[in-house]
């Protein structure tokens, strides 16, 4: 046991990735929360249970705002850590350039890292050419018309296993099946801007996925060396969706980084 008091917070803010919904936490939440920490999960705008069309997302501040409206209303002088998993990790970035001194730490898994002036789309297609399976995966919808650019992304149903969950129980992918929602487009176009005041001020840590098909090894180390953290993490074994693939590891990963005193 640790003791919770002597931490700078026992507040996790878990942020889901793209097409996901707070509910792909439930196995975190529930591990956090028997070990005496508060777990808060977050449906960004048109995700899980927020009931938004996906295709009216035209911003990435409109797509995060649950998350910017949370940590806005936290009482003075309180901190979360905040984990992104996929694309969450651009919006755990979005919110640590805003309310950076909110954020005692910052966990990216198997996320989206960026830096200055880059966007999601920037980051995958630098290694488009590694990814075929990504490609075949989403499907394009144009709310606006074809001659429009897309609004969202869908992934294809019968190869969500292959890419996101190849290393997960059966079960989490019939659940991931039938809450997954379509992925808002605009956001994953807006490139981001981060400074070394306040995004850079925020301790980040990064947990690695070896058996990633979504955000592959490579794309993962490109991240890593692009814009190192504190620390890496590399957990033994899991998928894009080590919540589902590696849930006991994934925890004491957390529980770990909630206990790093200051450098």
């Amino acid at each position: 046991g640790i003791k919770l008091d002597n931490l700078e917070t026992n507040h996790f803010v878990l942020v889901h990735g793209g097409g996901f919904g707070a509910w792909c936490w439930y196995k975190t939440i529930a591990l956090l929360e028997e070990g005496g920490f508060k777990a808060t999960a977050v449906d960004l705008t048109g995700s899980g249970i927020h009931s938004f069309d996906t295709n009216g997302i035209t911003s990435l501040s409109q797509y995060v705002k649950p998350l910017t409206d949370f940590l806005e209303k936290l009482p003075e002088g309180e901190k979360v850590i905040l984990v992104g998993h996929d694309f969450g990790g651009a919006c755990v970035s979005y919110a640590m350039e805003l309310f950076p001194f909110k954020i005692a730490k910052a966990v990216f898994v198997a996320a989206a890292m960026l830096t200055n002036g880059q966007s999601t789309l920037d980051m995958f297609t630098q290694q488009a050419g590694s990814n075929d399976l990504m490609r075949q995966a989403q499907l394009f919808l144009y709310a606006n018309g074809n001659d429009h650019p897309p609004t969202a992304i869908v992934l294809d149903k019968s190869l969500l296993r292959d890419l996101l969950f190849n290393q997960s129980p059966s079960k989490d992918v019939a659940l991931a099946s039938v809450s997954m929602r379509p992925i808002p487009f605009a956001p994953v176009l807006e490139k981001l801007s981060l400074s070394d005041m306040k995004y850079g001020s925020v301790r980040r840590f990064y947990v690695g996925t070896p058996e990633d098909n979504a955000i592959p090894v490579v794309l993962q180390e490109s991240m890593i060396n692009s814009s190192p953290p504190e620390k890496v993490f590399r957990l033994k074994g899991a998928d894009h969706s080590p919540f589902f693939s590696k849930p006991q590891a994934l925890h004491k990963l957390f529980v770990e980084i909630s206990k790093l005193p200051s450098p």
